[in-house]
């Protein structure tokens, strides 16, 4: 709304000292400690974008839980096989009767020795009632009330839970990608939270739907027509050996992961987390699989986060 003052005015982001950001060991390595991350603060300031943030960089994201279930959901966390080493816990006035106890429960965490960490979304009165006017929703605490009368209640509610927070971001002037670049600093470091998917496929099968980028590699000599290599695949070290042996394959990798670097960083930009690189030779059986090996490894070995699937291994 224009011409209205904001009631409170939060502070800029800030991360108390001695509070460290998630340490890492590269771009898009991340530690594997259980930690559970509870999600609050203003409705309106950002809490669904921010749990969008953590569910992309691979938290296991429960949204509008009771802050009694907290102690119970950190039973989760696990540093075994398949366990879940990030949980975060979106916590909100939604659940007035229960929010009343998440100081406590927030204690009791802490005398449990349940490491964990509360982020707190925060925006200055008057941004959220031009949100709020935007989306013609009523606040959760507004009832018959006016917005303001809402807003003022849940900030009061939200005080010493805000007192407590490790991280408080403000969001009065941050687009959505600057949430996201928040978010991710405070969790992560504001470290590559990329994912490149490295698929190999043939091309007689079509090409992979999902594709950012595609790759023919039927330039390069086909072990297929070799007697010994025909029954092996890429994954193979006769096979691996020969293709990357053949003139230009190796350095056809390295050139064309070094291309890659300013698409990669382009994508970060523009919020994009997820990027499939195909890999295509005849049949997906030899030359493209080993290929698909080896750009990966050139990608890790960069920093970045790689899977590398076989789309048409065992169809021939």
């Amino acid at each position: 709304m224009t011409g209205q003052h904001a009631a409170h005015e939060p502070p800029a982001t800030t991360v108390p000292e001695g509070i460290p950001a998630l340490e890492v060991a590269g771009r898009g390595a991340r530690r594997e400690v259980p930690e559970l991350l509870v999600v609050t603060g203003m409705s309106g300031a950002g809490r669904t974008k921010a749990a969008a943030v953590l569910e992309d960089l691979d938290w296991y994201v429960v949204d509008n839980l009771p802050a009694q279930l907290l102690t119970q959901l950190a039973g989760m966390l696990s540093t075994g096989p398949g366990g879940v080493h990030r949980l975060a816990a979106v916590v909100d006035v939604r659940g007035r009767e229960f929010f009343a106890d998440l100081v406590n429960v927030i204690d009791s965490l802490r005398e449990a020795g349940i490491a964990h960490r509360i982020l707190f979304l925060d925006a200055s009165d008057a941004v959220l009632v031009q949100r709020f006017e935007a989306v013609r929703r009523p606040h959760p605490l507004q009832g018959d009330r006016r917005l303001l009368d809402g807003i003022a209640e849940e900030r009061m509610l939200l005080e010493e839970v805000r007192a407590r927070a490790d991280v408080v971001i403000d969001t009065s002037d941050l687009t959505v990608h600057d949430l996201a670049r928040e978010v991710r600093a405070a969790v992560a470091g504001g470290e590559d939270a990329l994912r490149i998917h490295v698929v190999s496929f043939g091309f007689k099968y079509g090409l992979p739907l999902d594709a950012d980028h595609v790759v023919d590699v039927r330039f390069l000599s086909n072990p297929y027509w070799i007697g010994e290599l025909r029954h092996l695949t890429g994954r193979d070290e006769p096979v691996r050996d020969f293709v990357l042996g053949l003139p230009g394959a190796e350095d056809f990798v390295e050139r064309y992961a070094a291309a890659l670097e300013p698409a990669l960083g382009g994508y970060l930009q523009e919020e994009k987390r997820h990027v499939t690189i195909a890999v295509g030779c005849t049949g997906g059986k030899h030359r493209s699989v080993a290929i698909s090996e080896a750009l990966a490894q050139r990608l890790r070995d960069g920093g970045h986060q790689v899977v590398v699937t076989h789309r048409d291994l065992g169809r021939e």
